[in-house]
């Protein structure tokens, strides 16, 4: 598989931003935004898709942790 050229690239990231506008104005129901999630998907090399929705929950993950703060889960080990 040959590497995508510049305009396949912004396909996928327009796809992508896409799909991730429509998880966060919906609480993340996938099922309303599968239009989005389709196009994104079919715009995009695989290995991509894999790595951008492990980063959105990365950063979803990250969010939380800055706006709630870090809570050990109960008889965790201190460090």
């Amino acid at each position: 598989m040959s590497a995508p050229n510049s305009q396949e690239r912004r396909a996928c990231w327009s796809a992508r931003d896409e799909y991730w506008k429509c998880l966060d104005c919906n609480q993340n129901d996938v099922t309303t935004c599968e239009k989005y999630k389709k196009e994104f998907e079919m715009n995009c090399p695989a290995q991509w898709v894999t790595y951008f929705n492990k980063r959105r929950d990365f950063l979803k993950y990250k969010e939380k942790i800055e706006k709630e703060g870090y809570v050990p889960a109960e008889g965790a080990p201190k460090l």
